[in-house]
Order: C-alpha cells, then structure tokens, then sequence
C-alpha cells in the first residue's frame, strides 16, 4: 500500500521503544511461584508430600547454578499427567489469588507503571511453567510472556514439556526467537533477575539491574557496577 503526500503528513512517525524484561520469581514477586504451587498442590492431595522433600532438594541445587531443570520439570509436571485443564485451571485460579498476589512486590508494580508510562513494551521471562506464569502475568498487567511450555494433549495435561525451556542460556534462546517475530525494533533493554542463572540474560540487555540478587548475583553486580535495588514485602516471604 502506498501513501499520498496528503495521508502521511499528519502521521506521526512511531518512536522506537525500550524492552523491559522481567524474571518472576523472587523478582516481581517475593517467592518462587513453582516452590508454592507444589506445597499448594500437596495440601490439595494432588500430590504426595514426598513431593516437597524431592523439590526442597532440587531447589539447593538451583541456588548454586547447578539444577537440572528437565528433572525438576519432570517431577513438578507429574501430579498433573492424565488431568485435564479444566480440572486444574480453577486451582491455579485459587492459588494466585490466596497465594501469589499477597506476595507482589509493590516495588515491582511501580516499576512495571514506570516502563509502561514510558511507552517501553513488558516482557516477563520466567523458567516456571507457563500454566502458572501466564495467569500472574495478567495480574501483573502483563501481556508478553515466555515461561516453559508445558505440553497438553486435548486439553490433557502429559507431565511433559515441549520446545526450548526458558532457563538460564535457554532465555537468551527464547528471546532471540520471540524478537524475531515482533515486528518492532527495540532502542534499547533492560533487565531485572535476582539469580545469577540469569546471568545470561543480564549480560544481553543493556541496562542489567539486580533485584535482591542472591549472593553470587550481588558480587557479580558490584563488580560490573550493576544497580542493585532491594524491594522489601510486608509479609515476609522472602528466601
């Protein structure tokens, strides 16, 4: 389609923007919304309190840089093989409502209204499923996602996961794949975590933040003069 002269003069030309990226878990919100969802589902009786011991363990590893998310995926996704969405979608309903808002940090909404006011785009990338992120995005007002795709067939949950998981270097890989496909060519980023298994996304973005970075995280930043902001919850569910 062409313009004439008279059609483009009153257009105004579109300003590129700044791409925001937020982690989820201990970033925007002060617990790891995986960890709760498991104690969630034990209490429910979908799965066994086994569960918890086997993840508590899985975590320890995590902290140290050392997990290996497809068995911590496989044994999260278990309680849910063979159930349906419709089954499970009214309890992850419950469980952000009772659970997972109480726990936002509202530094971290001011900070999405700061980006937003600004016309930056939002983008939340996240290494938990995204049957739970997607949902606590729309609470977060939102929109752009990457989590872990977690697979249904028929609306069958399979206990499996499918593509390129959203961890660590597999950030990076997801989103270079989804910027490929927005028709939009960014100013500049930013980029908040506080886990250094995020190291490989902070290192992308041009202007890296660290949000009550663990301690390797906070040693990283200070040497590389990285801000680190400390965002404080009234309820106290921080690690």
């Amino acid at each position: 389609m062409s313009f004439t002269p008279q059609t483009t003069e009153n257009i105004k030309p579109i300003m590129p923007t700044y791409l925001a990226i937020f982690d989820l878990d201990e970033t925007l919100i002060a617990a790891d919304s995986a960890s709760l969802w498991n104690k969630f589902i034990v209490a429910k009786g979908l799965a066994p309190l086994s569960l918890l011991t086997q993840e508590h363990a899985m975590m320890t590893a995590y902290s140290k840089g050392t997990l290996d998310m497809d068995s911590y995926m496989t044994a999260t996704l278990a309680p849910l093989k063979g159930k349906s969405h419709h089954q499970i979608q009214p309890l992850i309903d419950e469980f952000i409502t009772d659970i997972i808002t109480p726990a936002i940090y509202q530094q971290a909404l001011e900070r999405i209204e700061w980006h937003r006011k600004r016309g930056d785009h939002i983008l939340i990338i996240s290494a938990t499923g995204e049957h739970l992120v997607k949902p606590i995005a729309a609470v977060l007002g939102v929109k752009n996602v990457i989590a872990i795709h977690v697979e249904q067939h028929n609306g069958i949950y399979t206990g499996a996961t499918t593509g390129i998981l959203s961890f660590k270097e597999g950030k990076v890989e997801r989103l270079k794949i989804w910027l490929q496909q927005q028709n939009h060519n960014y100013k500049g980023s930013y980029g908040y975590s506080d886990s250094i298994n995020d190291l490989p996304l902070l290192n992308l973005v041009n202007k890296p933040f660290a949000v009550n970075p663990d301690p390797t995280l906070a040693m990283h930043a200070q040497m590389k003069e990285w801000t680190i902001m400390n965002w404080r919850h009234d309820n106290n569910i921080l690690r």
